[in-house]
Order: structure tokens, then C-alpha cells, then sequence
């Protein structure tokens, strides 16, 4: 055998399994070394266990666009939290890295699924908030695919927003986002107030500036500092905007009160730019997922096609043959009455073409009568109107000029032709008497 390159054997591993393998695919496994990244990405490994033996594991990876919402959705459903341990059941996309080898990337986790392998935990003691139902309430509003333009309510000065127009900025794909200050007071006693009103404003220029959503973000500090982010009137005024909130107040340790009324709580400011960076990248990697799943399905229903047009190809044969057998035994029978019906129409048509000979024969003839009847007369008409037959009858024609003289006015003097049939007399004019 000729010996493979390490390139060409991954390169052909990775070709048998876009060929083979469905662009998506669902897996049942075990949650182990799960971590979450600074960034937001997870990363694990799923796991399948034969008592305390493993008996395959491969690694996998949630990006933090996805894992936003389904671990909310997880959430939502189970009252747990994903982690080691948990047995879900994952929806993935399998990839190969000529490099970094075999690995999924999660697309969606079905959370009933995990119910029958955990019991329910019951809800903790909630909130005022939550028992009006303003909690969760700003998710009514679904995100956009990819995040392009956004208010962005925050103090100028902060290094949360600094670090956050960064982060934005050095996007090493070049990803561009629109976005609009409207400044406020992050914290004191007029910062509810001022925070309020920097709502009121992007409400007013929502529509104007065609905003995808709201950030509202602060850098971390003391825990006084952040009271303002728990006051009530902020909480209903978030729950209740018309556009997704998202939230990314204090340091990783922090949760308030409008982290948890907001559409989307992330961490850090810094958590909150590379989100909305990862709606881009993730828009893009499933455009192209899907390109890929549209070229296996095309590939998958040609081949199909294929097996059908090939049983059709040999079912027509078989039925070609026997219906050209049977078709061309009809066409002998028909052709032979063709040929008799042929002689006795040809038969009765020269009969007919006979009599018509005769006819056009005598028509031919009673016409040919008539126009040499119709000649003579033109031709005793014709001599009737000749101007010699009218002289050798002893008319003449006298001119001046070679016009008649009927035509003119003549004086004396004047020298005239006369025409006789057989001379021409010259005249001059001695006397004119009018008549």
C-alpha cells in the first residue's frame, strides 16, 4: 500500500464525515469537566459510563450565544443549572480539526429530557418582583440574530464603558456596532433619577435610530454603590421596556436586582461586548452550517433520485418492449386496411378526376367561344374609331401648329394644314366669318 501523509488521512476523516454524517445530529451523554470561560464559552466533555468505567467520552463546546438561552431555557424548565454529573440530551454539530481532532459543538439541549434524570428542585422564596411577574418578563422581546445597533446607557468616564467600546473595537474579525451613549449617573442618590430618565430617552429615539437593544453597564465597586441597580422603580421601568435589556453591572461576584428583571445578564461590561460579538460569529458559523446541511440533503435526495430514475429506467424497458411488440402488430392490421381502403378511394377519385376532365374540357371550350366572339367585336369597334377610316370617307383635319384649329384662335394670315386621306393642302387665311 501506498503510505498516507498525516494531512491526507485527516483530510480524508474529515471529507467521510461531511459526506456521511448528518450535518445535525441528537447524543445522549454525561456532563464531565464542565468550565466556563471569562468570555462566556463553555467547554465539557460528554461522557458515557458503564458503571464507574468509561467507555467514551468526547469534548464539546457551547458558545456563549447559544449558551445564553439554552441554559435559561434549561433553567427555566428543570430549576437546576447545568453541571458534572447530568446526563442531557444534546443536539450537535460534529467537527473535525485536522489539528485539534474530534469534537461537538452544541446547538440545543433538551431540558425534558434531564427532568427523568433528576427530580424537580423546588423554586426558592421569590422576590416582590417575582411575584408580580416581572421577573424574566423583558425576555418577551426575542434578540435579534446578530446584534448590530444599540443604546448604550452608562457613565462617560467609567472604565466599564471604556473597557466595553474597547473590547467592541479590536474585534479582530472587524465586526461593526452602532452604538449611542446616553449618559447617566451610576451611582448616589440622584442615580435612580438620572438612570430613569437616560430610559426615557432611548425610548424616544428607538424607533428613530432602529435600535436592536439596550446595554446598560457599570464597572464594579462596593456594594453601596450598586444599591441604585436595586431599586424598584428601575427594576419595573426594565421589565417593561419595549427592547431586550441586557446587563453587565459590577464584577463577576455581583447580581442585582436589574440583572435579574433584564432580558440577558452577563457579567462584566467587557462579558456584555463579547456577546453581542459572538451573535455575529455564531450568525456566520450557522450560515455556513446550514450551507453545509442544504449541500448533504442535495447530495442525499440526488443520490435517491438516482435509485428511482434507475428503476424507472428499467420498468419503462420492459414495458417499452411489450407495448412496441403490441403496437406494432396494430400496425400491420392498420396497414393493411389502409392499403385496401387506399384502392377502392383511389379507384372512386379517378372516377371522379375523369368526369371533371370532361367538364373542364367543355367549360374550356364555351369559354374560349366566347372571347374569340368578344374579339371580333372589339375588332369592328377598333375600326369604327380609326382615324383613316374617318379621312377615306372625305372628313378632314386642318392644324395651325399641329393643334387643331377648333383649339385656337386663328387670324389672317395665318398658315394652315389640311389632311385628306390621301394629301396635305397648305393654306393661308384670308378671311375668319364666325358663325
Amino acid at each position: 500500500m501506498t503510505p498516507l501523509s498525516v494531512v491526507q488521512l485527516t483530510t480524508a476523516i474529515q471529507q467521510v464525515l461531511d459526506k456521511e454524517l448528518e450535518p445535525l445530529v441528537w447524543v445522549v451523554g454525561e456532563l464531565a469537566d464542565f468550565r466556563q470561560t471569562p468570555q462566556g464559552h463553555v467547554y465539557f466533555e460528554l461522557v458515557e459510563k458503564e458503571g464507574n468505567q468509561v467507555q467514551a467520552k468526547i469534548r464539546a463546546n457551547l458558545w456563549q450565544f447559544t449558551y445564553r438561552s439554552v441554559a435559561a431555557k434549561f433553567e427555566a424548565v428543570t430549576c437546576s443549572s447545568l453541571k458534572n454529573g447530568m446526563k442531557i440530551l444534546a443536539q450537535v454539530s460534529v467537527t473535525y480539526h485536522p489539528v485539534y481532532g474530534l469534537s461537538l459543538n452544541v446547538k440545543d439541549i433538551d431540558p425534558s429530557f434531564s427532568l427523568g434524570e433528576r427530580a424537580r428542585i423546588r423554586q426558592e422564596t421569590i422576590t416582590k418582583l417575582n411575584q408580580e411577574g416581572w421577573i424574566g418578563y423583558n425576555a418577551r422581546f426575542p434578540l435579534p440574530l446578530v446584534i448590530q445597533r444599540i443604546a448604550i446607557i452608562s457613565s462617560a468616564t467609567a472604565a466599564g464603558y471604556g473597557d466595553f467600546i474597547n473590547q467592541l473595537a479590536s474585534n479582530p474579525q472587524g465586526y461593526q456596532v452602532y452604538h449611542q451613549l446616553f449618559p447617566s449617573l451610576m451611582q448616589g442618590n440622584e442615580a435612580v433619577e438620572n438612570l430613569l430618565s437616560a430610559f426615557v430617552q432611548v425610548s424616544e429615539q428607538a424607533e428613530k435610530r432602529q435600535l436592536d437593544a439596550v446595554v446598560l453597564i457599570r464597572g464594579g465597586g462596593a456594594q453601596l454603590d450598586l444599591d441604585c441597580f436595586d431599586d424598584y422603580r428601575l427594576a419595573l421601568k426594565i421589565a417593561n421596556f419595549s427592547l431586550p435589556v441586557l446587563t453587565g453591572i459590577g464584577h463577576e461576584r455581583d447580581e442585582t436586582i436589574a440583572d435579574l428583571v433584564a432580558h440577558t445578564r452577563l457579567k462584566t461590561p467587557t462579558a456584555v461586548a463579547e456577546f453581542i460579538l459572538s451573535s455575529f460569529r455564531e450568525y456566520e458559523e450557522n450560515l455556513a452550517l446550514t450551507a453545509q446541511r442544504l449541500d448533504w440533503i442535495t447530495r442525499t435526495k440526488f443520490k435517491e433520485e438516482e435509485r428511482k430514475l434507475q428503476g424507472y429506467r428499467l420498468r419503462i424497458q420492459g414495458e417499452g418492449k411489450q407495448l412496441l411488440s403490441k403496437e406494432g402488430e396494430k400496425a400491420r392490421t392498420t396497414a393493411l386496411r389502409i392499403q385496401h381502403a387506399v384502392k377502392i378511394d383511389t379507384k372512386k377519385e379517378k372516377s371522379k378526376l375523369e368526369q371533371l376532365q370532361e367538364e373542364l374540357i367543355k367549360s374550356s371550350q364555351r369559354f374560349i367561344k366566347f372571347q374569340q366572339d368578344r374579339l371580333q367585336s372589339l375588332e369592328i369597334g377598333r375600326r369604327q374609331l380609326d382615324p383613316n377610316a374617318l379621312l377615306r370617307k372625305g372628313y378632314t383635319r386642318t392644324e395651325f401648329n399641329g393643334k387643331p384649329i377648333h383649339q385656337l384662335s386663328l387670324e389672317p394670315g395665318d398658315q394652315i394644314l389640311t389632311h385628306t386621306s390621301t394629301q396635305t393642302i397648305s393654306s393661308t387665311i384670308q378671311t375668319i366669318d364666325s358663325k
